[in-house]
């Protein structure tokens, strides 16, 4: 080292005879215990969404509801007969992995709109390559759930935590979801959604507001 301290540190010993040392052991067991902790958390609608994209990824099967579900998965009612937007996102080691929903439903279920916005999450979203099937493991999911969209007057009707918003400028539309880590004001919201839309910061917009119900 040049200017610092350097030193080096030999194990005395087998790890095998010090179990608490073999720290690679350790936290592949901590992970993998965590792993189960979550997997056993997670709500009907997120299980839903893990089973669809792990189908897919793993053998590009697609599951057909409700043939296809497991025997401890019972899907609430509203599942089958609703219809709504919504919007799945992916995690990974904190940082997102993949996010693609739908403002409006497009499918006959909200059952069947978690199941194709999980693929599309997946495989489909621009800005990161596929997810492969020895990520599936490591990936956390949320479900958000949209309310129809109202159109409102401007800004000062927005409240960062409580409702996401819709940026649109003639066929440019940009979406933000709400309450998301890291957008604390009401004007990143919007400027974060004009880029997503690609409408310039002194384009004239129209602005929307909807809330979710959010599913982990």
């Amino acid at each position: 080292g040049v200017g610092y301290a350097v030193a080096a540190f030999t194990p005395c010993g087998p790890e095998r005879s010090c179990p608490k040392r073999d720290y690679l052991n350790v936290y592949e067991k901590a992970r993998a215990h965590e792993q189960s902790e979550r997997r056993a958390s997670e709500d009907p609608y997120v299980r839903l969404a893990r089973l669809t994209l792990e189908t897919h990824v793993r053998d590009g099967g697609r599951v057909r509801l409700p043939d296809d579900l497991p025997k401890d998965l019972t899907l609430p009612d509203e599942l089958a007969t609703t219809r709504a937007g919504c919007f799945v996102s992916l995690k990974k080691d904190g940082e997102l992995r993949g996010c693609i929903g739908t403002i409006a439903p497009t499918r006959e279920s909200l059952a069947a709109e978690i199941c194709a916005n999980a693929v599309s999450a997946a495989v489909h979203d621009p800005r990161f390559a596929p997810v492969r099937a020895d990520e599936l493991d490591e990936l956390v999911y949320d479900v958000d759930v949209l309310s129809p969209p109202e159109p409102i007057e401007g800004p000062e009707q927005l409240d960062v935590r409580r409702y996401g918003v819709i940026v649109q400028s003639g066929d440019l539309r940009g979406l933000l979801l709400p309450d998301l880590a890291g957008v604390d004001t009401v004007e990143e919201q919007v400027r974060i959604a004009r880029r997503k839309g690609n409408i310039g910061a002194r384009e004239k917009v129209q602005l929307w507001r909807f809330e979710v119900e959010r599913h982990v």
